[in-house]
């Protein structure tokens, strides 16, 4: 790492009236944007900020603090302060549920894992049969009982997100769905095999901070948001055929689309 005094940090603005934790941060962050400061690389530490600023080491601390609550750091104890890697995996929507992957064996998360070079696993798998909530029976078109699949994804033995399908016992029970592991290509190839050849797919997205239960599963670092998505799968008939509630690790993923201009 570059030495304090080339020029990698600059000075603090003595007639400026943000606070000087924010003028350390801002700095920070712009060498961490303009990639002084690598993914992966080691910030500063305290004493030799404290020596740079002229400031006192809570001083730093809380610049360091307003860093890790961005999702831009993260520490380590007993080690130091360090810039948090970049999303490893592109989520493409318009081809992660293409037919062809299915045919080829493939679930859409290993198609990712594969594109990011990555090594896949899935573990905390439980099937059950179970009552339906009143908004996954409603996204089902009023249905009482489900099939529910929990299931958490890693990638290279970190926790990347964890999802539940929830799917029509009419559809499911007794089938290879209701299986640990339904097979090549997952719960949509058995779907079309069971005659219900995929049409569409519908899905909210939002972010937000996680739960605490989130927090452990995902095994997240302060300040990082999750992706949470709701997706609905449709047959040719119009019917929905499968529920599926996913929390992702914001600094996971990145999420890309292909829109039509017409």
């Amino acid at each position: 790492m570059p030495s304090l005094s080339s020029g990698l940090l600059g000075d603090l603005d003595p007639t400026s009236d943000r606070a000087v934790f924010r003028q350390i941060a801002d700095q920070l962050r712009e060498a961490i944007d303009r990639g002084r400061f690598k993914e992966g690389e080691k910030l500063p530490s305290e004493a030799e900020l404290v020596e740079h600023y002229g400031v006192s080491r809570m001083t730093v601390r809380n610049s360091f603090s307003v860093l890790q609550g961005e999702g831009l750091v993260h520490a380590e104890h007993g080690k130091g302060v360090f810039v948090r890697p970049r999303p490893p995996v592109r989520r493409l929507a318009s081809d992660r549920f293409a037919r062809r992957h299915r045919e080829q064996g493939k679930s859409a998360f290993i198609v990712e894992a594969d594109a990011a070079g990555s090594h896949p696993h899935v573990d905390s798998l439980e099937v059950k049969e179970e009552k339906a909530s009143q908004d996954v029976s409603t996204r089902l078109g009023s249905v009482r009982r489900v099939l529910a699949r929990r299931r958490r994804y890693l990638l290279d033995g970190r926790p990347v997100e964890f999802a539940t399908s929830y799917l029509p016992l009419d559809i499911a029970r007794g089938t290879p769905i209701a299986e640990p592991n339904p097979g090549p290509g997952g719960i949509y190839a058995r779907l079309e095999e069971l005659g219900h050849r995929l049409d569409h797919f519908e899905e909210e997205i939002r972010a937000r901070m996680p739960s605490p239960d989130e927090v452990r599963t995902l095994r997240l670092a302060s300040g990082v948001p999750v992706i949470h998505l709701i997706r609905i799968a449709f047959d040719q008939g119009g019917r929905a055929v499968e529920v599926c509630d996913t929390v992702m690790a914001a600094d996971a993923y990145v999420l890309s689309y292909q829109l039509p201009a017409t």
